[in-house]
C-alpha cells in the first residue's frame, strides 16, 4: 500500500477528534485553563521578581558599582576612593553605559528637636542621579536638590514621621571624618520623598555631593560610583569596567552586591520549568484517558484499516497527530487567554491589603505581571513534548493490534 498522504492523515485525525465532541471540549477546556494558569502565574512571579530587582537597583546600587575594595566590609570615609581618573572617565563614556554618578555615602545620625535616628547620608550630583536612582522621581513635598553644592536635605516620608518634624524645619546630621572625629552640620529639610518601599524612606537622606565632602573633610574623594546599563538582566555591555579593577577599586555587578536577588533571578527559570511540568502532569492524566477512550472506541475500525493495508506506523502517527491537534488548539486558546489577562492587568494588581508582607519581601504595593516571550515558548514546547510523550502509549497500543483480533472485538 502506498504511504498515506499527510493531508489525509490530518483530516482523519481532526475528524476522529470530534467524534465525541463533549469529551474533546472538556479536554480542551482543561488544557486551556492549565496553560493559562502556567502562563499567568509565571507572569505574576516574573513581575514580582522584576519589581524586587528593579527596586533594589534603583535604591542606589545601579547595575554595576565601583568602590574601594574594603568599602563593603566597612562603609566609612577611610575606605573612600579618589574621583574618576581619565581612564575611568573614558570607560564610563563608552557605549553600554546609560548613566553614572559618583556619590558620598556614609553612616550617619540625624536628630530633630523630637527624636534621633540612624540613617545613611548620601551626597549626590542631582543631575547625574536623574533616571539612575529613585529619589529624583519621588519628591512629594518641596523640591529636589539643585546642584552638588546644595546645602539642603531631602528626607523620606517615614523619616519625617519618625523625627516628628516637617518640610522647612532644621535637623542635625552627624557622622565621622577621615580622622574618626565626630562632625555635624545643621541642615534645612528642602524636600520629602516617598519610595516604593517604606524602609528606603528611613534608610537614606540626601544632600549635595560637594557640600557633603566639605562637611566630612573628604576633599574630592567619593564613596562609590554607580553605573546604569541598558538592562539589569544582561550587564555584559559593562564588562569593560571590570578590566579597570585593581588595588584601588572594586567593580561588582548588582547580583554580586545583592546575592539574594541574584540567586532568585538565576533560579527563576528553573522554577518556571518545574511549575510548568507539575501543572502539565496533572493534565496528562485526563489527556491519556481521552486518548485511550478514543482508541478503545475505534478498535474494530483500526483493525479494518490494517486489514486493508494501512501500516501500523501510520496508525501510530494518526493517533499522535490527534494528540498534537488537541494540544495545539488548547495551547492557542490558553496563550490567547493569558495574553489578554496580563494585558488587562497592565495597570498593576493592587496588593495594598497585604502591603506589610509585600514590603518585607521587597515588593511594592502594586504588582505588574510580566509575560515574556521565552516563557511562552518554554510553556508551548514543554506542553507539546510532554503531551506527545503522554500520547505515545495509547498510540503504540493502537498500532500493535492484530487485524483479526481487532475485528473480533465487541
Amino acid at each position: 500500500m502506498t504511504p498515506m498522504p499527510g493531508a489525509v492523515l490530518f483530516r482523519l485525525a481532526w475528524r476522529n477528534l470530534w467524534r465525541n465532541y463533549r469529551r474533546t471540549i472538556i479536554m480542551l477546556a482543561a488544557i486551556t485553563l492549565g496553560v493559562w494558569a502556567m502562563l499567568f502565574m509565571t507572569a505574576v512571579m516574573r513581575g514580582m521578581v522584576d519589581d524586587m530587582v528593579q527596586t533594589a537597583v534603583r535604591s542606589l546600587p545601579g547595575h554595576v558599582q565601583i568602590h574601594h575594595p574594603e568599602y563593603r566590609d566597612d562603609p566609612s570615609i577611610a575606605n573612600s576612593m579618589p574621583p574618576p581618573d581619565q581612564m575611568l572617565l573614558d570607560a564610563l563614556a563608552q557605549a553600554g553605559v546609560v548613566a553614572w554618578a559618583g556619590r558620598v555615602r556614609v553612616p550617619a545620625v540625624i536628630t530633630s528637636e523630637r527624636d534621633t535616628r540612624g540613617t545613611t547620608l548620601v551626597g549626590i550630583d542631582p543631575e547625574a542621579e536623574t533616571g539612575l536612582s529613585f529619589v529624583s522621581d519621588d519628591i512629594v513635598e518641596g523640591r529636589f536638590l539643585g546642584s552638588p553644592d546644595d546645602k539642603g536635605l531631602v528626607v523620606g516620608r517615614k523619616m519625617i514621621d519618625d523625627l516628628e518634624t516637617r518640610l522647612g524645619r532644621r535637623v542635625v546630621v552627624m557622622s565621622q571624618d577621615p580622622d574618626n572625629e565626630i562632625v555635624d552640620r545643621g541642615f534645612r529639610i528642602v524636600g520629602v520623598y516617598e519610595a516604593n518601599l517604606e524602609n528606603l524612606e528611613e534608610a537614606f537622606v540626601f544632600t549635595g555631593r560637594r557640600y557633603a565632602q566639605s562637611m566630612l573633610n573628604m576633599d574630592e574623594s567619593i564613596s562609590e560610583i554607580a553605573v546604569l546599563g541598558k538592562s539589569y538582566r544582561d550587564v555584559s555591555d559593562l564588562s569593560h569596567l571590570k578590566q579597570l579593577e585593581g588595588s584601588a577599586r572594586e567593580v561588582l555587578p548588582w547580583y554580586e552586591l545583592d546575592a539574594y536577588l541574584g540567586t532568585m533571578l538565576s533560579t527563576m527559570d528553573g522554577f518556571v520549568l518545574v511549575w510548568i511540568i507539575v501543572v502539565f502532569l496533572t493534565l496528562s492524566f485526563g489527556l491519556v484517558n481521552t486518548l485511550v477512550m478514543a482508541v478503545f472506541e475505534r478498535i474494530r475500525e483500526i483493525g479494518l484499516m490494517q486489514a486493508l493495508g494501512m501500516r501500523p506506523s501510520m496508525i501510530l502517527i494518526q493517533v499522535l497527530l490527534e494528540t498534537f491537534l488537541l494540544l495545539a488548539v488548547g495551547l492557542a486558546a490558553g496563550n490567547l487567554l493569558a495574553v489578554v489577562s496580563v494585558a488587562a492587568l497592565s495597570d498593576g494588581i493592587d496588593l495594598s491589603i497585604v502591603s506589610e508582607a509585600m514590603q518585607w519581601m521587597g515588593v511594592a504595593d502594586v504588582l505588574y505581571p510580566a509575560l515574556e516571550i521565552r516563557d511562552l515558548v518554554t510553556t508551548n514546547v514543554v506542553v507539546i513534548v510532554l503531551g506527545l510523550l503522554a500520547g505515545l502509549s495509547p498510540a503504540w497500543r493502537a498500532s500493535r493490534y492484530q487485524p483479526v483480533e481487532a475485528l473480533t472485538k465487541v
